[in-house]
């Protein structure tokens, strides 16, 4: 279904009761993120929240596609595989064969539906223009300050549109825009990204590149900003398909760029490729960790123009999961029939782990029927448009149920022999990756989980290997007292260790004399963290060490002997300069500070947010050991 505006969507989470109305003033700056954070954290992803007093005319709607329903809601389906079968329907109708002019005539009416998708410029204004200030001022909007180190506030859920100079092509990008002046942003377009490449077209021309950026409207228009659409194809578009009504749009007051008639809010600006960049961030970023300051393009507002109603849209991201999760599961399911119907038909289905924060875990489910398809499938992923970002990839065959994660890695002790089943390749990683030594640019690991033909088999492996029932960790733990904990998960054949690190060599001495211990032969994979890690939280251990890990630079693989097992050793601690010669800055893991914590726990039972719930920043602050964005030695 279509959303005639966001607050009509705001009606239709009221009807199902979904959203809580705030009616107290909460303050943008750190307030709200702490109340979201805890909200959005809670079982399933709580409720919307619609904050009615922000210290502005414009109430704040956040963590309003936060849940399994409400991304479902935004989105007009009663489960997000409906949009993906339905691509697959339109494909198969498209392409299959036609034998008689009556089977011709049957598109006919599905010809008609997609050209009625297919976005269109109306005149006149649109309701986004009802109010229009030329002498725009940002301090008009409750942009939010969302962390305690982050560079300024920032707006978190804008549609950013601009268009190639030389072919017309228009895309709609989400980059966070850091408030400088009352008329000024920062514009954090990545590298890998359209927005990027359209300002380098404008650049090689010489012009000021025209700009607009678009708050609200149908949920629709905001979700189709995130999606990884193939290149060149318009983010409307896609917001056509699945509100099933074309997007109507308009022409900016100031630029000529066109926006969406029934958006709550438009700020209109350019950018000029000759001036220099501006110092951007830091940001407490979706990876849970800080990004950290770098360079990127002003974004000059020339004007700003709201609807007589309008609701300011916005999300916090941070430690996994938050909204942004279930944003990142419904691009999970909607793009599976793309990926299978254009790239790889042996792929049944895909899983991205909330903990692998969208780019650093993949399990891929495969119709396996030749040796080595897990590695060229594996290759063919890394290769496609916004996956060369994933880190870890893990292929299973097709009657295994990749959401169950105790059955998966069970399945992994079951079918991985770490000498031989691991692929390493390098290649680009995102610019959120912290733990690569190179900017942009490092390893990834692929684990064949499948069952294995006789080509791929390895004679020497050793299948019958089980843990001993009774091991002396304590006799362990004398024998190196670097390590602070240890949790060993027999089933699985796994052991977490938590060590006070001192330098990557003792890291690598305790690996080695941990490999020897006859006690531990069956174990296939030990991870190491650093000793404020819960080893017992394995969200936990799986979010920190898929995200402070370059796979290959931090593996130590032993080969299988006679009476043990290979083994992989996966080193998940922090790097740094003065221990690891790591040269470039570690970040902090993103929380709130004291106060802020203090205002909201006295303040929660006159929010009518229902029972108490404690911070999440008190459980992920001991693993910082200074304040600040960037972490030190």
């Amino acid at each position: 279904m279509s959303y005639k505006s966001l607050y009509h969507f705001i009606q239709k989470l009221d009807i199902e009761n979904e959203l809580i109305r705030i009616k107290e003033f909460v303050n943008p700056e750190l307030e709200i993120t702490e109340i979201v954070d805890r909200i959005s954290k809670s079982p399933g992803g709580g409720k919307a929240l619609l904050f009615e007093n922000t210290g502005t005319k414009f109430p704040v709607l956040i963590n309003a596609m936060g849940s399994e329903k409400r991304i479902c809601m935004s989105l007009g389906v009663d489960k997000l595989d409906d949009i993906s079968e339905e691509i697959e329907n339109i494909f198969n109708d498209l392409t299959g064969a036609k034998t008689n002019i009556f089977d011709k005539l049957k598109l006919l009416p599905r010809l008609s539906s997609i050209s009625s998708w297919m976005p269109k410029i109306v005149s006149g204004k649109g309701k986004c223009q009802d109010i229009i200030y030329n002498d725009p001022d940002l301090n008009l909007l409750p942009i939010l300050k969302c962390w305690p180190e982050d560079g300024g506030p920032f707006v978190t859920l804008p549609m950013v549109i601009t268009k190639d100079p030389n072919t017309g092509i228009r895309n709609v990008g989400m980059y966070r825009m850091q408030v400088i002046e009352r008329n000024l942003t920062g514009m954090h377009w990545h590298k890998h990204k359209v927005g990027a490449r359209h300002f380098e077209e404008y650049k090689k021309l010489g012009k000021k590149m025209p700009i607009a950026v678009a708050l609200g409207g149908d949920p629709a228009y905001t979700y189709a900003a995130t999606a990884p659409v193939p290149d060149n194809v318009d983010e409307f578009l896609l917001a056509g398909f699945l509100r099933k009504q074309k997007v109507q749009l308009v022409k900016c007051i100031t630029q000529d760029i066109e926006v969406p008639a029934d958006a709550d809010i438009i700020i209109e600006g350019y950018v000029d490729p000759e001036e220099d960049f501006i110092w951007e961030g830091p940001f407490g970023d979706h990876t849970g960790f800080y990004s950290l300051a770098d360079w990127y393009p002003k974004f000059h507002v020339t004007c700003i123009t709201h609807k007589k109603d309008a609701v300011y849209p916005a999300t916090i991201v941070g430690v996994p999961p938050m909204e942004d999760a279930w944003i990142g599961k419904a691009t999970e399911r909607i793009f599976l029939a793309p990926i299978r119907l254009a790239l790889l038909p042996e792929i049944m289905d895909y899983d991205l782990p909330f903990e692998g924060v969208a780019h650093n875990i993949a399990i891929i489910k495969i119709h396996k029927t030749y040796p080595g398809q897990a590695f060229k499938v594996m290759n063919a992923l890394w290769g496609a448009g916004q996956m060369m970002f994933n880190k870890i990839m893990i292929v299973v065959d097709q009657d295994i149920d990749i959401h169950d994660y105790k059955m998966l890695i069970q399945l992994i002790y079951k079918n991985v022999d770490p000498q031989n089943d691991l692929h390493f390749i390098s290649g680009p990683m995102d610019v959120l990756d912290h733990s690569a030594s190179k900017f942009t640019y490092g390893s990834k690991m692929g684990i064949d989980a499948t069952n294995k033909f006789n080509e791929e088999l390895d004679e020497n492996e050793n299948k019958s290997i089980q843990i001993p029932a009774n091991i002396d960790l304590d006799e362990l733990k004398r024998q190196f007292p670097e390590i602070t904990d240890w949790n060993l998960m027999r089933d699985q054949g796994i052991m977490i260790i938590s060590i006070k690190k001192e330098s990557k060599q003792q890291v690598e001495e305790t690996i080695k004399r941990i490999s020897e211990q006859s006690t531990l032969n069956s174990v296939k994979f030990v991870v190491l963290v650093d000793d404020r890690v819960d080893v017992r939280d394995l969200n936990m251990i799986t979010w920190i060490g898929s995200g402070n890990i370059d796979p290959k630079r931090d593996s130590m693989i032993f080969k299988s002997s006679k009476n043990s097992n290979s083994k992989i050793f996966i080193d998940a601690t922090k790097k740094t300069l003065k221990k690891d010669d790591f040269k470039r800055e570690w970040p902090n893991i993103v929380v709130s500070d004291d106060e802020t914590i203090i205002k909201i726990d006295k303040k929660w039972g006159a929010l009518g947010l229902g029972d108490f719930i404690k911070s999440p920043s008190l459980k992920y602050r001991k693993l910082n050991i200074n304040k600040g964005a960037t972490a030190k030695d």
